[in-house]
């Protein structure tokens, strides 16, 4: 992608001017971004992926809607699976069916998420569907990333307003959702299909469906937060195997009338010991890549013994593959990589895909690998 053309999916802006100007800062929207947009799936195969246990889904209904307060007991919130007959009446106002990570199960929603490939793929989350009957939304909240909301059927109604307080950012009592306490929208809109709306991390927004059979597609990016990250860093550091395993060693230990202290020379060796790990950056940014690509709990790949089309080969939309200056990294490993190899596996993890010319010139080890990713379905053979 020409991250300085313009574009009309950003309001007739460069990718590079959006970055700079809107993300993680304003909102944005636009009229007609996405024109001649088509839903990723019909609303039955919408409705019968949600009564699979193997997709994400949440059912969202609220018993009142022409109040003023809102109340944590008009609501109620039911996890999938959801079979269809869990599922209201299509003319049964305020009720949403939300079905997350469509991107894993549905081609043309994974095909969405390459419009917004000038966003690094470390950030992005999933794509998640929502259909509503009239009146039909999930009320006044915050999310903790960023998010373009894609209307593709029907029509939806957003407002929206910044959090600038600890006030603003309260929550209903009670409530199955973290619903706001006190919304104070600034700007509202009627979206059509093909309209986009962006919104950064902690704008508070409230989307109801107008009118019935309303679909809207939402593209998140999530930011690791800081305590997670380190958690699952630091893991990956104590499952991490050294060379040399060195014992600690007390020859000049005294004898002590204190034994329940614990002896300063113990606290030096273990000081020692998380350093030696952490001096080395390598390490570092092996566990970083592994942690950001590692697939979620939900997700798992069907053994396919497959082999590369007459065309190369593509990532499945359940891979996640990102790189560094050393490494390679593809569900959760790490493969050093270097030279002409290095340059042709990058290349697979930014545009997902390697046509048969790039396939040729990988070594017999590179091949090999790619070989192993086919046969455990982390990789699809493209056809001409």
């Amino acid at each position: 992608m020409d991250i300085e053309q313009r574009t009309a999916l950003l309001g007739g802006m460069s990718p590079a001017t959006f970055m700079r100007r809107h993300w993680q800062k304003k909102p944005l929207l636009v009229r007609q971004g996405w024109p001649g947009v088509q839903p990723p799936l019909a609303r039955q195969d919408l409705f019968a992926l949600a009564g699979s246990d193997e997709v994400e889904s949440r059912l969202v209904s609220r018993l009142k809607s022409q109040v003023t307060r809102i109340k944590g007991s008009d609501w109620t919130v039911r996890k999938g699976p959801l079979p269809r007959r869990a599922l209201p009446p299509l003319q049964q106002p305020n009720w949403t069916l939300l079905v997350q990570g469509l991107d894993l199960h549905v081609d043309a929603a994974h095909q969405m998420l390459q419009r917004f490939d000038f966003i690094p793929h470390a950030r992005l989350d999933d794509l998640m569907v929502s259909w509503a009957s009239p009146g039909g939304g999930v009320g006044p909240h915050l999310d903790s990333y960023d998010v373009f909301l894609i209307q593709v059927q029907g029509q939806r109604r957003w407002r929206i307003g910044p959090v600038t307080n600890a006030a603003d950012a309260s929550f209903v009592e009670g409530a199955p959702l973290k619903l706001l306490r006190d919304f104070q929208p600034e700007q509202e809109w009627v979206l059509d299909p093909g309209d986009m709306l962006y919104l950064p991390p902690l704008w508070a927004h409230d989307g109801v469906a107008v009118g019935g059979d309303c679909m809207t597609c939402s593209v998140g990016f999530r930011a690791p937060g800081e305590e997670e990250l380190a958690r699952d860093l630091l893991q990956r550091l104590a499952d991490e195997e050294l060379d040399v395993q060195r014992l600690y060693r007390d020859p000049r230990q005294a004898a002590t009338a204190a034994p329940g202290a614990v002896p300063q020379a113990l606290l030096d060796f273990a000081h020692k010991a998380v350093h030696r790990r952490l001096a080395d950056p390598r390490w570092l940014q092996r566990a970083l890549g592994e942690a950001l690509t590692e697939p979620k709990p939900q997700v798992w790949f069907p053994a396919t013994g497959a082999v590369a089309g007459a065309a190369g080969v593509c990532l499945s939309p359940r891979t996640r593959m990102l790189h560094d200056a050393q490494h390679v990294f593809i569900n959760g490993e790490a493969f050093a990589a270097a030279g002409r190899d290095a340059k042709l596996m990058r290349q697979l993890a930014d545009t997902r895909k390697l046509d048969a010319a790039g396939l040729s010139r990988l070594s017999v080890q590179a091949r090999a690998l790619l070989d192993q990713w086919l046969a455990q379905g982390w990789l699809r053979g493209l056809s001409d």
